[in-house]
């Protein structure tokens, strides 16, 4: 299942709510379930927070969330997957909040 889960980290760079998704209705593995519940919302938030910064950097505020919020999307799931090598359990931020 690690591999399952290194694949659901890695989905950020080519299938960002789709593969958490199939994962999620395919694999009966609740540990597996629940990093693809994270990352699928995970991937959801970061896709609204990028889109506002993008609007806001019109009138220049945006640009520092912009540059955060990007960078967290390109990181986070990074550390996904290290986690899942290392079959450690990885909490996305802002997410493990809403998902206990």
């Amino acid at each position: 299942m690690r591999g399952i889960k290194i694949l659901v980290h890695a989905s950020t760079w080519f299938a960002p709510m789709l593969l958490p998704s199939i994962v999620f209705f395919l694999i009966k593995d609740s540990a597996v379930k629940r990093v693809a519940i994270q990352a699928f919302f995970f991937h959801l938030i970061m896709a609204v927070l990028i889109s506002i910064s993008w609007f806001f950097s019109i009138v220049i505020i945006g640009i520092p969330f912009l540059i955060f919020f990007g960078l967290m999307a390109f990181i986070c799931p990074i550390m996904g997957i290290i986690y899942a090598l290392k079959d450690r359990t990885y909490q996305y931020p802002i997410v493990k909040w809403f998902i206990r």
